[in-house]
């Protein structure tokens, strides 16, 4: 048979070659296919693509990040510190304070140092009580509706979780807030009552101190007894007169490199000349001035709109957020200054603190020019407190100029009596000290590390980031008054603000600012009916409030009643953004326009007068509607009086008595249908 073509065996060929044969096929196929087995198989041992051998190093100790010394307790042992005195500031009051009592301590033979409690672990109070004769002192200011200062948060969300046992812990709280607020010292409050909640044992009674009053007095009456109180708990005695102990010694450099020297950041070298987010207090962000414009037709004051350009900053607002905005003092000032002291304001020098452990090293960015600190980061127009006049009578050659400075930083009636119609009442600042003390030149340096650092300002923004997402607008009127000495004193950012003209690419219209985030906000629900009370400048959040409700209209949505209550002096004067609500108005977006002019008829009229005139429409908007009410301005009077007359209201319509209608807005405020955005 052929098979495929292939020629068919010879039929002669015997049947044992035919054996023969086939034994001869198959030792041949075995050995090909031998060969082949062994072929692939050396190909695959020595060809393949081998996975890499991990060459056998030596094992090395894993590499720990270093952990940031944030033990309080090893630093007080280490320094031999026994008084620790935590400051929650945010505006460098308290910090100040805290200093000003760890100062204090040597002179009863104990040794303290001032602490950030955001720089350290506050679970470590339960282990205070390992050092003798320990204390802890808490300077705590109160912040907004109440809250803590942004550096005491962590600490006051460990008091409200905490389950520690605090009772080897001794404690003294000192209160920095402002009566004209609803939530008094409530920050203050709360820690002296919660460290007593966990065992701690207060040493002294908790001081209360009063902005709206007098802050330094009701610092130094406290502190005047709390002394006392410190050295019969522990047994010891004053060593002697309080003594002028420098806390930072001064260097002056010669020969620096410029590149290596502040010129006005507030937190990296070189961080306006490079700029990388994010941006905050400590890296903020440098906005060009786009607009600058005067809202008033007339009138002594100076009302002006900003507009500042956050294009390729990354900030992010939202309406009812503050801008922080760090102003730069009147270089006329500080050239006075430096006239009177017969200083080069050009030198190039750092203060370096004496304590080599304190995470302070310097009062201010160092090295800079005395012009640069008193420029960007020294206050030098506000009142000096009494430890700074205590601090400086060294330094005046007449005894009568020296002896005036020591009685109004003593604890004296007759002498506080003094520092409050001499500095305080008469606004004297550094400056005007100076002047009308001709003996008193102090060293340039001692003053700069005596003066408190010069603070941001917050303004409410008055846009909305739905409408202008690259822009943040600013509100304000200039602030200048005459002193009782006829000295003319100038608010250092409204006036510092008001000559930031737009222009090109311009450095004299750069404004460093950041956001800070604030609980001010509009309803979550668009269709929630809102009462905004803004008077003045008290108008700006709601500026934002009318642009975004505006813009959710836009979008579609169901939009709630938008009622307004604003108010000025006159309407052909300082009515603000008077085109502006008068379009939202007739658009339908400004669903009732009410504004009181109070000086425009012979009886005063304010908001509060025209909420009561409304009284039926308020009720009915707080009761059915559950609106959410806010209110924007000045917390001494009107703020006080619109609440009275929300009281009102709610008692005549809701049938409550008295105290029934104060719980009831109370209650609103605890659900955050009841927002303060005040200031005094």
């Amino acid at each position: 048979l052929s098979a495929m073509g292939e020629p068919s065996m010879d039929p002669t060929i015997s049947a044992a070659d035919s054996t023969a044969q086939q034994d001869s096929l198959f030792s041949m196929m075995d050995v090909f296919l031998i060969s082949l087995i062994t072929g692939l198989f050396t190909y695959w041992f020595f060809f393949r693509k081998k996975k890499e051998k991990v060459p056998d190093l030596p094992r090395m100790p894993t590499v720990v990040a270093p952990v940031r010394d944030n033990s309080f307790i090893e630093k007080m042992k280490k320094t031999g510190r026994n008084i620790v005195v935590f400051y929650g500031s945010q505006t460098g009051t308290a910090e100040e304070f805290a200093n000003r009592l760890s100062k204090d301590a040597h002179r009863y033979g104990l040794r303290g140092m001032a602490a950030d409690p955001e720089e350290y672990d506050l679970s470590d109070l339960s282990r205070l009580s390992e050092i003798d004769k320990s204390l802890a002192v808490f300077c705590m200011a109160t912040y907004g509706e109440g809250d803590p200062t942004d550096n005491a948060q962590d600490f006051y969300d460990w008091l409200q979780e905490a389950d520690a046992d605090l009772s080897g812990l001794r404690f003294a709280v000192f209160g920095l807030g402002n009566k004209t607020y609803e939530h008094f010292n409530a920050m203050a409050k709360y820690v002296d009552k919660r460290l007593e909640e966990l065992g701690a044992q207060r040493i002294f009674e908790l001081g209360l101190g009063d902005d709206d009053g007098n802050l330094e007095e009701d610092f130094i009456t406290w502190r005047e007894q709390f002394w006392p109180a410190v050295c019969e708990h522990f047994g010891v005695e004053a060593t002697g007169e309080e003594s002028s102990i420098r806390q930072y010694e001064l260097v002056v450099h010669t020969d620096v490199n410029m590149n290596k020297v502040y010129t006005g950041e507030m937190g990296r070298l070189k961080s306006y000349e490079n700029q990388k987010p994010p941006f905050d207090a400590k890296n903020p962000f440098l906005a060009q001035v786009t607009e600058n414009r005067k809202l008033n037709k007339s009138g002594e004051r100076h009302f002006m709109h900003l507009e500042l350009d956050i294009s390729n900053s990354k900030i992010r607002y939202e309406s009812g957020d503050h801008v922080a905005v760090y102003p730069a003092n009147d270089s006329s000032l500080v050239n006075q200054i430096g006239e009177i002291l017969g200083t080069d304001l050009d030198t190039i020098m750092s203060l370096n603190n004496l304590d080599e452990e304190s995470n302070k090293k310097h009062p201010f960015p160092c090295p800079t020019s005395y012009r640069t600190a008193l420029t960007y980061y020294l206050d030098i127009t506000n009142p000096p407190r009494t430890n700074v006049l205590y601090e400086l009578a060294q330094y005046a050659t007449d005894s009568g100029e020296q002896e005036r400075l020591r009685k109004m930083a003593s604890s004296a009636a007759e002498g506080k009596a003094l520092y409050l119609s001499w500095v305080v009442e008469a606004r004297r600042n550094i400056l005007a000290i100076l002047q009308d003390m001709p003996s008193l030149r102090p060293p340039i340096d001692h003053l700069c590390e005596l003066l408190p650092r010069l603070q941001a300002r917050y303004y409410s923004i008055a846009s909305s980031s739905k409408v202008h997402s690259n822009s943040i607008h600013i509100c304000a009127v200039t602030v200048e008054y005459k002193t009782k000495t006829g000295r003319l004193n100038k608010g250092v950012a409204t006036n510092w603000l008001k000559n930031k003209v737009p222009e090109q690419n311009g450095s004299s219209s750069l404004v460093p600012m950041y956001v800070r985030k604030s609980q001010f906000r509009l309803p979550f629900k668009p269709s929630t009916p809102v009462i905004m009370i803004g008077p003045g400048t008290g108008i700006a959040p709601f500026m934002g409030f009318v642009q975004e409700r505006a813009w959710l209209k836009q979008q579609g949505k169901e939009v709630g009643e938008t009622v307004l209550y604003y108010g000025c002096r006159h309407e052909h004067e300082d009515y603000l953004y008077r085109e502006e609500l008068a379009r939202f108005q007739k658009e339908g977006v400004l669903t009732q326009l009410n504004v009181a002019f109070s000086r425009d008829q012979a009886e005063k009229v304010y908001v509060q007068h025209l909420l009561k005139k409304n009284k039926e429409h308020v009720w009915k908007l707080i009761n059915e509607g559950m609106a959410h009410i806010y209110l924007c301005g000045d917390a001494r009077n009107m703020a006080r009086d619109v609440q009275n007359t929300f009281y009102e209201i709610v008692s005549e319509f809701g049938n409550m008595s008295q105290p029934q209608a104060v719980d009831y807005v109370k209650k609103l405020m605890t659900k955050g249908r009841y927002s303060q955005d005040v200031w005094s």
